[in-house]
């Protein structure tokens, strides 16, 4: 028992260690490369990167976020470990949580859903797609494309209105065409019409969140018009309620 247990905290914590890497390699290079430094982009050993060590150029430490993933990364593969879900096992709900947090970090961190990550999504969709639902993951994928391509250019023509009416200029709109990839995979996950399920949840989250961003900044008197949240997490999050069910 303790010796598989020791396996499975590796285990985590060497998923935590794959999502810091790409969410620091990605954004800057849009492929895969050597470690680098957030804050300098200096080029890191892979023995420094891995050993967690502060930039040999800038000396700045790794980020809050490297420790926070790395925790996450631990917990959440000891979680699965003991409560896998029925329909995806261990395996697939790890490969699915991994991807999870790299779309949320990166999205949080960069405001971004990187096409190279998009078409990785597409492949594990289409994959756990159709073992969940067979054929119908590709209705599923197509519905939450078109849904979410909708609302892109609603949000956009909307936003784009309201700042001419008030004569103040749009800086950055709510959903990027990451967002809309990012819901056309997640439908693929969710199936036919399980999609309308997670998107609903995924918009109600982000609802919820922007309500509180704006309660915020009237009680800090620093209400900004327009001000953008990243959405891509709270579509992932609809969809983990309900693939992994407490």
């Amino acid at each position: 028992m303790i010796p598989a247990l020791i396996l499975i905290l590796l285990l985590g914590w060497v998923c935590g260690c794959v999502v810091n890497y790409v969410c620091d390699v990605m954004p800057f290079s849009r492929k895969l490369t050597a470690p680098i430094c957030v804050s300098c982009e200096a080029k890191q050993s892979w023995a420094d990167y891995l050993l967690f060590r502060s930039c040999k150029e800038c000396g700045k430490p790794r980020s809050l976020r490297t420790w926070i993933v790395q925790a996450a990364g631990v917990l959440g593969c000891t979680y699965l470990w003991f409560f896998p879900p029925k329909a995806l096992g261990f395996w697939i709900a790890l490969i699915l949580s991994i991807y999870f947090a790299i779309v949320m970090v990166m999205d949080l961190e960069y405001r971004v859903v990187l096409n190279p990550i998009s078409v990785v999504g597409v492949v594990i969709g289409l994959g756990v797609g159709i073992k969940l639902h067979g054929w119908l993951a590709l209705a599923g994928g197509a519905t939450g494309f078109a849904a979410m391509l909708l609302l892109y250019y609603a949000g956009d023509w909307y936003a784009r209105r309201l700042a001419k009416k008030r004569g103040e200029e749009l800086e950055e709109v709510a959903l990027g065409f990451g967002d809309v990839n990012l819901m056309g995979i997640l439908g693929l996950i969710l199936g036919f019409p399980g999609v309308f399920l997670g998107l609903m949840a995924g918009i109600l989250l982000g609802g919820a969140a922007s309500i509180i961003v704006l309660v915020v900044q009237s009680i800090r008197k620093q209400y900004q018009p327009f001000t953008a949240i990243p959405y891509a997490p709270f579509l992932v999050l609809g969809t983990i309620l309900l693939l992994f069910p407490a």
